[in-house]
């Protein structure tokens, strides 16, 4: 048997092959262009490599063009964390010494010694890799927009309290194109003042808005108009400068996530395992999306349900030596999927009657709020497992009889 390890770089990459005894056979260096993935695979086929036996490589990363090359063809690839591979380094030696050579060593080595405890990138298919894509870039863009509205709350804190109390009734008010339309329109107050109830109705039409328009123009004018605290002139308009730098900015923070948002929720709404994710209570196209592109579509991906909520998160860990004895949250965990179980199981509670009922009884039992939702997540995934592994959809009175017999 042959194991090949690989140190990546931003430039090139290392290589190294052993066998079974832990000799090591060859070692290389390529670039990290389609050159030196030609000579990569190249050393593979000179060492045994076939399609029906391909040689399973350890690599410290999970993507990349170097990896969905390797990929490709049912090879076994595997992902190592570096402080992970960091430890194994230390095994070999004391002196701490370290080389992109000797990494890719140690990586191979890893194989071949502890293949069985480590597990290799899923097979997932090209489809949900693309959902994955487009699930966490709308995640990240949503979470860069917020950022950016928090900029742009504290600057308005600084100079401009009146636009945060005059769109204070409106929710996430900052990131609705009505209230970033009305500060390009006036970003000082200064000039908010001298605003006309046509041209604060001329803004809300713009931004899109259709009903209530008059009202809440006059509602917006009285505010604006009010008694406030005021900079100097020169530093309210030069502040006021600022402001429209970071409208621009905010204004691409929004777009960008309404077009990653409609692009993840067609992604999503093509993959087969859609129709059996929707049809759980809490579930939404976006939600959905998020849970999919962390779980994948490769069903040998987790032994049983056990194996997928420790990999979310939910299932608890148990920390015993002598005397003591602790059961705590898991803080190793797949943050993304965890983060979307906390909303996925939050908005079940008002579609589902025994989820609310699963919720009340643990929080009667001394749970708090997150520990009850926790809970409810844990037992949530454990049914997206077997739906998944079986093929069918949520049954309420299947998943919570037990619960739904209580609230009768």
């Amino acid at each position: 048997m042959i194991y090949c390890g690989v140190d990546w770089a931003e430039s090139h990459h290392d290589v190294a092959l052993v066998n079974d005894a832990g000799d090591l056979l060859a070692k290389r260096r390529i670039l990290d262009n389609a050159e030196g993935y030609r000579v990569l695979m190249d050393l593979l086929v000179e060492y045994g490599d076939s399609p029906s036996d391909p040689i399973p490589v350890c690599i410290e990363t999970s993507r990349g063009l170097l990896v969905a090359l390797l990929n490709q063809g049912g090879r076994q690839v595997y992902a190592i964390n570096p402080m992970a591979a960091a430890r194994y380094r230390d095994r070999h030696g004391v002196s701490r010494k370290k080389s992109d050579p000797g990494d890719a060593l140690v990586l191979a080595n890893i194989l071949r010694t502890d293949r069985h405890v480590h597990r290799p990138i899923p097979a997932d298919t090209p489809q949900v890799r693309a959902v994955a894509i487009l699930a966490r870039a709308q995640q990240d863009a949503q979470w860069n927009r917020q950022q950016m509205s928090n900029q742009v709350r504290s600057m308005l804190r600084e100079y401009y309290p009146a636009a945060l109390d005059a769109f204070s009734t409106w929710t996430n008010p900052l990131c609705r194109p009505e209230a970033r339309e009305i500060l390009r329109l006036a970003p000082t107050p200064a000039r908010a003042a001298r605003l006309t109830r046509a041209q604060l109705c001329a803004a809300l039409r713009r931004a899109g808005r259709q009903r209530g328009i008059e009202a809440e123009a006059e509602r917006i004018k009285t505010v604006l108009r009010g008694d406030y605290a005021r900079q100097a002139p020169e530093v309210e308009v030069a502040m006021g400068h600022q402001l429209l730098g970071l409208l621009l900015q905010l204004d691409a923070a929004c777009t960008a996530a309404d077009h990653l948002a409609e692009e993840a929720e067609s992604a999503f709404r093509d993959h087969p395992d859609s129709t059996i994710l929707l049809s759980f209570p809490g579930v939404g196209a976006q939600l959905g999306a998020r849970i999919l592109a962390e779980l994948g579509d490769d069903r040998s991906r987790f032994a049983d349900a056990r194996s997928l909520k420790a990999y979310a998160g939910s299932a608890p860990i148990t920390r015993a030596s002598g005397k003591k004895h602790h059961v705590g949250r898991r803080m190793v965990k797949n943050d993304r999927l965890n983060h979307a179980g906390y909303l996925w199981s939050f908005a079940a509670l008002t579609k589902s009657e025994g989820a609310n009922a699963h919720y009340r009884a643990r929080r009667e039992r001394g749970d708090w709020h997150a520990a009850g939702l926790r809970h409810l997540f844990n037992r949530m995934i454990g049914q997206l497992y077997h739906c998944l592994q079986a093929g069918e959809v949520f049954e309420e009175h299947r998943a919570f009889p037990s619960s739904l017999k209580d609230a009768a």
